[in-house]
């Protein structure tokens, strides 16, 4: 945790939104916590499920949509498109993805150069093709996302809050340390708010408390580690449990059965 950038002077009340301190990396959590792939599909089939469509036209222009859900008929302008797995129904990131969205490539150099990349190898026939498709395709989804929080025109929901410029340092403090004993002061502190500005905020953007997004998200890492076979103490005590006990009840009571069910 950063807390050697941060420098908090005088008294929490005297903390302002108006000088924010230093952007953290809002996306680096969900990608070590969930597993991102892509693959590519026939453009002319059916798409199931979240998936980037790539609009013509190639020279000049284009743009690159996010679509959450399923289409029967293609539109006649796709070029491309790509199924995305993002562990999509335990991911908060995901469940938090507006309906679609869509990116001029003319606005985002990075993203249009990779997508030129990606087609470029949709052309080819060389070897190592496949799996160059899937690294570009995960590349696109991952600046699609970036796009999405840097824009931060969004009204309310998880999205809007990483691209907060004092409430994203909180969110990125959680999801990166679930296992510390976070309190509501320690995280207005490092989101260089008072407590009555954090609380506020945070509520109205988020729709929930701290401590209630905070408990959701260590429910979520820990729903991730038991499928992967960890036991539910080792589990308890990574995502901030003080028990074992503690960590079985507040499972069972989200998800309606036992860690040990999960991890079995």
């Amino acid at each position: 945790l950063e807390y050697s950038t941060l420098h908090v002077m005088g008294n929490s009340k005297n903390l302002s939104e108006s000088t924010p301190p230093r952007k953290m990396d809002r996306l680096a959590a969900f990608l070590g916590s969930f597993k991102l792939t892509a693959l590519v599909l026939d453009p002319k089939l059916p798409v199931k499920g979240p998936s980037l469509w790539l609009h013509e036209p190639l020279q000049g222009g284009g743009r690159i949509a996010l679509r959450m859900t399923s289409h029967s008929q293609p539109p006649a302008d796709i070029r491309a498109v790509v199924a995305i797995d993002f562990e999509n129904a335990a991911n908060p990131l995901m469940k938090a993805i507006p309906e679609e969205i869509s990116v001029a490539l003319d606005d985002v150099p990075a993203l249009s150069a990779t997508t030129q990349a990606f087609l470029s190898e949709v052309e080819s026939n060389r070897c190592g093709r496949l799996a160059a498709l899937d690294r570009l395709a995960e590349v696109m989804v991952l600046m699609v996302l970036r796009q999405l929080i840097d824009e931060g025109g969004h009204q309310a929901g998880l999205f809007a809050a990483l691209a907060h410029p004092n409430l994203h340092r909180a969110l990125v403090s959680m999801h990166d340390h679930p296992e510390k004993a976070w309190n509501v002061e320690q995280l207005a502190e490092v989101a260089a708010m008072s407590r009555t500005q954090f609380m506020t905020k945070f509520r109205r953007i988020m729709g929930t408390s701290p401590m209630n997004y905070l408990g959701t998200w260590r429910l979520a890492l820990a729903s991730r580690q038991l499928k992967e076979g960890h036991s539910v103490k080792s589990v308890a005590r990574r995502v901030g449990f003080n028990s074992a006990e503690g960590f079985s009840r507040a499972y069972s009571r989200v998800y309606g059965k036992s860690p040990k069910a999960r991890r079995d």
